[in-house]
């Protein structure tokens, strides 16, 4: 688990990818992939 961080961020990019590519939709969509997004970014900082 040291590189939670990382795997959050590409579960992020797999995830933005699938949302546009079959172009899923549901409510909270945006509010969920920005605080994964959030959470992500500060694991990897706090890492450094």
């Amino acid at each position: 688990m040291r590189h939670i961080g990382l795997m959050l961020a590409g579960a992020w990019l797999v995830l933005t990818g699938l949302i546009e590519l079959i172009g899923l939709r549901f409510q909270g969509l945006p509010e969920g992939m920005a605080v994964l997004a959030i959470v992500a970014g500060v694991l990897m900082i706090i890492r450094r």
